[in-house]
């Protein structure tokens, strides 16, 4: 069985991309902002999202707080390069943008949560 490469909306096949660029607010925590930038939620973000374009927003889960509170985190597609489909390769990296009221503190370990060092 042979596998299957993802196509463009023209039908083309569509080649990975090299680089992804996504932002999250600036008013997301320190403990939100290790939760979205390490190598497992990449990962994640590589295994769930085939394709993206600039401008795509994705709300995503990235835990809950020690009195059950979740973290829901606005990532928004900045930019691509040399494709449009997200792979295994496909580096990651991530930029801060505007501030967009994200509630974070200790309800979701923030700042009085404890150390990942």
């Amino acid at each position: 069985m042979a596998l299957e490469t993802p196509t463009d909306a023209a039908g083309d096949a569509s080649s990975a991309a090299t680089r992804l660029v996504v932002s999250y607010p600036a008013d997301l925590s320190k403990w939100g902002r290790f939760q979205v930038e390490k190598p497992s939620f990449q990962a994640y973000l590589r295994k769930t999202r085939d394709t993206a374009e600039p401008g795509d927003i994705w709300e995503e889960f990235v835990g809950v707080g020690c009195c059950g509170s979740s973290l829901d985190v606005p990532l928004r597609v900045e930019s691509l390069e040399d494709g449009t489909h997200i792979g295994d390769e496909t580096e990651i990296e991530y930029s801060v943008r505007e501030a967009c009221g994200i509630e974070g503190s200790w309800r979701v370990q923030s700042q009085g949560g404890p150390s990942h060092s």
